[in-house]
C-alpha cells in the first residue's frame, strides 16, 4: 500500500518534472522570441540609419544649393552696385562743365539738329551750356532752362513736337546700348 509518504513525494516528483518540462518550453520560446526581437531591431535599426543617411545627404544638398544661391545672389548685388557706381561716374563726368570736349559735343548736337528739324524751333538748353548754347544757336532762339547734365531739347515753337538732346538722355541710351559691353568689361 502506498503511503501517503510516498503519493505526496511521486505528486512533487511529477510537480517537478513538468515544471522543468514547462521552464526549458519557456525558456526555447524566450530564445526564440528573443532572436526575432533582435532580428526585428537590427532590421529596424538598419532602415533607420540608411533613412538618416538619406536625409542627412538630402539636407546637405539642400544647404550647398542653398549656400550657391545666397553666394549667386551676394554676386549679382555686387555686381549691380558695380554697374551702378560706373553709370554714376559717367554721370558726374558727363556733369562736369569742365568736361574734355564738350564744346565740340554740343556743336555736333546743334548740327544734328539742324538736320533733324526745319522750320521754327526753339533750343532750351541746360543752364550749364547756355553761353554755349547760346553763341552757337545761330538762328534759332534759345527758350528757358531745363534740367540736366548738359546738352538742350529742340522744341517746335507751338510746343508740337521735340527732341530730348540733353547729354542725360544721350548717356542713358547709350548705357543700355553697350550694357553687354560694359559688363564685359568689368566683370570678363
Amino acid at each position: 500500500m502506498m503511503t501517503l509518504e510516498t503519493l505526496a513525494k511521486d505528486i512533487a516528483a511529477a510537480a517537478e518534472k513538468e515544471a522543468k518540462a514547462l521552464i526549458a518550453d519557456a525558456k526555447a520560446e524566450a530564445k526564440t522570441v528573443m532572436a526575432d526581437a533582435e532580428a526585428k531591431a537590427s532590421g529596424l535599426r538598419e532602415e533607420a540609419q540608411q533613412r538618416a543617411a538619406k536625409e542627412a545627404e538630402q539636407i546637405a544638398r539642400e544647404t550647398v544649393a542653398s549656400a550657391r544661391q545666397s553666394n549667386q545672389k551676394d554676386i549679382l548685388v555686387a555686381r549691380r552696385k558695380a554697374l551702378d557706381a560706373t553709370l554714376e561716374a559717367a554721370r558726374s563726368h558727363v556733369a562736369d562743365p569742365g568736361m574734355k570736349g564738350r564744346a565740340a559735343l554740343l556743336k555736333s548736337l546743334l548740327a544734328d539738329a539742324k538736320k533733324l528739324a526745319k522750320g521754327k524751333f526753339v533750343i532750351r538748353p541746360v543752364e550749364v551750356d547756355r553761353a554755349t548754347l547760346t553763341k552757337e544757336a545761330g538762328d534759332r532762339t534759345v527758350g528757358e532752362s531745363v534740367d540736366g547734365l548738359g546738352g538742350f531739347i529742340l522744341e517746335a515753337e507751338d510746343g508740337s513736337v521735340s527732341f530730348d538732346m540733353r547729354f542725360d538722355n544721350l548717356l542713358e541710351r547709350a548705357w543700355s546700348n553697350q550694357l553687354g559691353a560694359v559688363n564685359e568689361t568689368l566683370f570678363g
